[in-house]
């Protein structure tokens, strides 16, 4: 689930920070043994890191050829945060199994630093999903009126799963994702979606909720921005999302491309269809 660092209206998520600073590290201890060793600074960390970096947006890339197909140019959009880190430490040990096998002096300095950068990435991993809001946590009992002035709680809500988007009409990165959104709640029947408008008036909501063509059932008023207090993600936009239960299973802070939202729906519907 994701985790962020909110400072004012700035948005970071934890496992980035966990990389660059695992990073920093694992470039220090790389320089600092090639010095050791009478070397020159040396590219490998910036090569290595590369690799690794393309081969995991690549491998995240070729899992959903149908979303990225329909849009090529959006792979290299990596705001979705669309990784798959196994790719990724595959290149990384390829890029270093290279430098044994032609006895570059670079070598132990490399492997020196990647092992710095994989003991903090995976201690900081664990220590963000220990901290981290636990999964099967119930749907919040939080009622609101829908744009049709029906009224909906989202405890009655079980049945099926549940995707939950906290939104604004003001927030650029809500307005980008709701496309996606909206086009896989109408290839998705078997899902509810429901998108709860934080801290507007009716009418703004209402204005853009028509605009866009969003269900007026499916469109909730929390005009005080109470449920984002109540579930900690105050970050816009949040999507949160729910197994037919009503346990929570997935958080993602920030936009959705199509490809991260069809690996969070197959993660929240795993055995529902």
């Amino acid at each position: 689930m994701d985790s962020v660092l909110q400072i004012g209206p700035l948005v970071l998520p934890w496992t980035l920070l966990i990389f660059v600073v695992g990073w920093q590290l694992g470039h220090w201890v790389h320089e600092r043994l090639a010095r050791r060793q009478g070397l020159a600074s040396g590219p490998h960390a910036w090569r290595l890191t590369l690799a690794a970096l393309l081969a995991a947006r690549l491998g995240f890339v070729l899992q959903y050829p149908a979303e990225y197909g329909a849009a090529p140019w959006s792979a290299l959009d990596i705001r979705d945060g669309g990784w798959q880190p196994w790719a990724g430490l595959a290149a990384a040990l390829l890029y270093l199994g290279l430098l044994w096998l032609r006895r570059s002096p670079w070598r132990r300095p490399t492997l020196a630093g990647l092992a710095t950068f994989m003991a903090i990435w995976i201690v900081g991993l664990a220590l963000l999903q220990a901290t981290a809001p636990q999964r099967g946590t119930a749907l919040p009992d939080w009622r609101g009126v829908a744009l049709d002035a029906r009224n909906l709680a989202l405890s009655e809500l079980r049945g099926r799963p549940v995707v939950i988007n906290l939104w604004a009409s003001w927030c650029p990165p809500c307005r980008r994702e709701m496309p996606v959104l909206l086009q896989a709640s109408r290839s998705r029947p078997d899902v509810r979606f429901v998108w709860i408008n934080q801290g507007e008036a009716p009418e703004a909501a209402l204005r853009y909720a028509s605009q866009q063509g969003l269900p007026l059932a499916d469109v909730l008023l929390d005009g005080s921005s109470q449920l984002s207090r109540e579930l900690g993600h105050k970050a816009l936009p949040t999507t949160l999302f729910y197994d037919a239960q009503g346990r929570l299973q997935a958080v993602r802070a920030g936009e959705l491309s199509g490809a991260t939202l069809a690996r969070l729906l197959a993660q929240v519907t795993a055995g529902q269809r």
